[in-house]
């Protein structure tokens, strides 16, 4: 399996509340990755270290070969882009200036507004479903249309990797399809994608590559077909269930038996 995104023995603490030790794993390349377990098993955690938000105690997050440590943050933002659990927009921005900010990692000091810029923007916005929200203040938005701008702006940074924490939250069920639908196009078209996702039936149906954690620590991880059974999912969730061929792409699909 080829990875350009690597992690070697890594220690994960927030001060002295360790979260995660010994954590070793390899971001397949050209794959959708998705990052699956119970509330607080470190999946947040896993991402924040891999975009360099959160350093290691022990251990080291690779790229190319490279600790990230030593790569400078905008050469970094060219190649990963991040959406965070939660963000907070300036006060008035418009829905067009916020996504605009994710061409900020292509901008030098003497560089001015060009056309590839705003292709970028254009297409990211049509790519979220957010243009006939270009010029409303982000403020002014739903929860779910909020999360589609931060869609749009990570998308407008076009880089070849894409980390997303929960970029479904706050969406309804058909917006939550359509971003995984997306997010599966842009595997399709060579990008590399990890999310970390609740709905284990959507984790197992659009993701090509899962990761499933406990109490810090990858206790799975391969193909959904391949490593997902009932005993894993009442490992991970605590949660007894039955593992069935999903009736639409035969992907498995978890069937609570509670």
């Amino acid at each position: 399996m080829k990875s350009r995104l690597s992690a070697r023995n890594l220690t994960l603490a927030y001060g002295d509340r360790v979260i995660s030790t010994a954590l070793t794993l390899d971001v397949p390349d050209g794959a959708f990755t998705a990052v699956v377990g119970a509330n607080a098993c470190g999946k947040s955690t896993l991402l924040r270290s891999l975009v360099r938000l959160l350093s290691p105690k022990e251990g080291a997050v690779t790229f190319d070969g490279q600790d990230i440590s030593r790569t400078r943050p905008k050469a970094l933002a060219r190649q990963v882009g991040f959406l965070p659990q939660s963000a907070d927009a300036p006060e008035n921005i418009s829905v067009r200036q916020l996504v605009a900010r994710g061409r900020y990692p292509h901008q030098s000091f003497l560089s001015t507004w060009s056309d590839e810029d705003e292709r970028a923007v254009t297409e990211a916005m049509a790519s979220a479903n957010v243009t006939d929200l270009a010029d409303r203040r982000v403020e002014d938005l739903s929860g779910g249309q909020r999360q589609r701008v931060w869609v749009a702006m990570v998308l407008a940074q076009e880089t070849p990797y894409l980390l997303l924490d929960e970029p479904t939250t706050y969406l309804d069920i058909a917006h939550q399809y359509q971003l995984l639908s997306l997010f599966a196009r842009l595997r399709d078209e060579g990008r590399t994608v990890i999310a970390v996702l609740h709905d284990i039936n959507q984790a197992c149906r659009y993701a090509d590559h899962l990761i499933a954690m406990k109490s810090g620590a990858v206790i799975a991880e391969g193909p959904p077909s391949d490593i997902v059974t009932a005993p894993l999912i009442e490992k991970v969730f605590d949660l007894p269930n039955l593992v069935v061929p999903d009736p639409v792409t035969g992907t498995p699909m978890i069937v609570p038996t509670l």
